[in-house]
């Protein structure tokens, strides 16, 4: 005689879950764990988008907040300490939030009062969970400097269950004043766990070819949509001081082969995609050829159309909207110059964001295959 098949009656379509299974779905318990067990949540991957950073406000406080952290970064002003904590909290501190306040006043998001890099990063972030579709990994994003911190995002990811991290430092050219000192302080927040998540980071992608072909896609086609072509295109990356580079910081190479790349994609000469450095301070020797007196030149020379990219910036923030925008604008017609314009970074766009997401599953393979 056939024996019957007792089965677990399954839950009705709809019908809501019970407060046991909710649980068991978040936490689990080991099987075998001792009385007072602290609770297990299911393991997931997470990615944290790193950018640089962003002040609080326009006001004098929150620009000294942000200014003072940033330029304290011993990555970036690589200088006596003694010496550069005198120049930076006396003289630096005291004068500068008033001008960089007044800077970004000029490209604030009023409407979600926060700056465009923070909204751009926001919707990256988004974006980028949605496009990949993958379970169990968790899309998340934080700055360098200022907020949300990376300390409180990787706690966050942790907090979520995940036991891996993908930190992607969004820097498409690695330098240490940028990529190292994100990891840098990813690394500070671990250093203070007890359990640590295993960590990988996203390399540079400054040759990638998903990268090159989406940033000529969005110079062609924001040239497509003016009435004027551009008789000259800068590419401007952000500059470092010459002394960087000749410690060993390989920069300079990959802003140099990202141009190569992208005029080779573009069928364009030298003549027509210049390579310049931007947003030098201070009296040695940077990068160059610098962008601003590039410009100036290029107006005097006789060029009357100009646009400017920034291939070095995931995100348009202060060094494109308001010092490539407005400033050297300003300074290509204040020379001879008639018709300006920055082609805009590759924010979240559909191109950024496929970009990003390709990156983000070949460095995950292994963790999510």
């Amino acid at each position: 005689m056939r024996q019957r098949q007792h089965r677990t009656p399954s839950r009705a379509k709809g019908a809501p879950k019970s407060k046991s299974q909710n649980q068991d779905q978040r936490q689990q318990i080991p099987k075998h764990a001792p009385v007072g067990h602290p609770e297990i949540k299911p393991k997931k991957v997470g990615v944290l988008l790193i950018n640089l950073g962003t002040p609080d406000a326009t006001d004098y406080w929150s620009m000294r907040r942000y200014l003072k952290e940033f330029l304290s970064d011993e990555r970036v002003i690589e200088a006596n300490r003694i010496t550069w904590w005198m120049i930076l909290n006396l003289i630096i501190l005291t004068k500068r939030p008033f001008s960089s306040g007044e800077a970004y006043k000029s490209i604030w998001n009023n409407e979600k009062d926060e700056s465009p890099l923070k909204t751009i990063s926001r919707n990256q972030a988004a974006k980028v969970a949605k496009d990949l579709e993958l379970e169990n990994v968790v899309v998340d994003w934080g700055m360098r400097y200022g907020n949300p911190s990376t300390k409180s995002r990787i706690e966050a990811l942790q907090e979520q269950g995940c036991d891996r991290i993908l930190l992607f430092p969004l820097y498409p050219q690695y330098a240490a004043a940028t990529t190292a000192t994100a990891c840098d302080k990813a690394f500070d927040a671990l250093k203070e766990m007890r359990w640590q998540p295993s960590v990988r980071i996203v390399p540079p992608y400054f040759e990638n070819p998903d990268y090159i072909e989406a940033l000529a896609e969005s110079i062609q086609d924001h040239i497509a949509e003016m009435e004027w072509n551009p008789e000259v295109v800068i590419a401007s990356f952000h500059g470092l001081p010459q002394r960087y580079f000749d410690a060993g910081d390989p920069y300079h190479c990959q802003c140099a082969k990202t141009t190569r790349l992208l005029r080779e994609q573009l069928r364009w000469s030298e003549d027509r995609l210049k390579l310049t450095f931007q947003s030098r301070f201070g009296k040695e020797e940077w990068l160059q050829p610098y962008t601003d007196k590039t410009i100036e030149q290029l107006a005097k020379d006789g060029v009357k159309s100009l646009a400017v990219v920034c291939p070095g910036f995931s995100s348009d923030c202060v060094e494109t909207l308001e010092e490539i925008a407005i400033e050297a604008g300003d300074i290509f017609k204040e020379n001879g110059g008639e018709q300006f314009t920055l082609i805009p970074c590759l924010n979240d766009s559909l191109d950024s964001i496929r970009v990003l997401s390709a990156i983000i599953k070949n460095e995950l393979r292994g963790w999510i295959d």
